[in-house]
């Protein structure tokens, strides 16, 4: 299974990556509250000494939720940052974080992609959305270096839902009223069992440290 990190292709990495294991988990901000709903500030002042213990945060809160990508929004932090962790449908991993991102998408040129999306932030439901099939990413890392990638697929949902984040619009922002009230139903449903199984997921990281 070929590896990515930051886009580029890198050696193969464990499961539990040694970010999520520094890492400290934090609460899931939820939809509704305030920060969700505006666009965050950009990041001016880079750096690891500064950052890198919120990126490890934020890669074990990922972990813990089980989730695929992470803004800074949905730990209450109000920067232009990401995280994501997960594996396309050919089975190729990208790991990576994201300061700053834009994303260039064209569903004139190259489609759009049908299916499902959930998020952290409206636990336990998911809905369809098409997105766009392609997605190209501009961002900064952690030193303030700027990369692109490129992506498609599952991928680059997850690189245009995260941005989005970001900007302040939650996946379910983009459904219809009905479509929209039923994903939120459906959240409420299902939010003590997610809550149940993201505590297991926490107790198991404490004790393999």
């Amino acid at each position: 299974m070929p590896t990515y990190i930051q886009g580029r292709l890198s050696r193969r990495l464990p499961e539990l990556l040694d970010e999520v294991r520094r890492g400290t988990p934090l609460r899931v901000t939820e939809y509704g509250e305030e920060i969700l709903h505006r666009a965050c500030r950009p990041v001016t002042e880079f750096g690891a000494e500064r950052w890198g213990g919120l990126i490890d945060d934020m890669f074990a809160t990922m972990w813990i939720a089980e989730g695929c990508g992470l803004a800074a929004n949905q730990v209450d932090v109000d920067a232009q940052l990401f995280v994501y962790d997960l594996t396309d449908e050919q089975g190729d991993r990208h790991v990576g974080h994201a300061f700053n991102p834009r994303v260039e998408t064209s569903t004139a040129l190259l489609g759009t992609q049908g299916g499902t999306e959930g998020c952290l932030s409206v636990p336990g439901a998911n809905a369809p959305l098409p997105r766009p099939t392609h997605a190209v990413l501009h961002a900064y890392d952690v030193d303030g270096n700027p990369f692109t990638v490129e992506a498609s697929g599952y991928f680059a949902r997850c690189l245009i839902h995260e941005t989005q984040h970001l900007a302040g619009t939650v996946y379910v922002d983009h459904l219809s009223q009905l479509t929209r009230d039923e994903a939120l139903l459906q959240s409420a449903t299902n939010r003590p069992s997610v809550f149940t199984r993201r505590t297991s997921r926490e107790n198991h990281l404490t004790s393999v440290r």
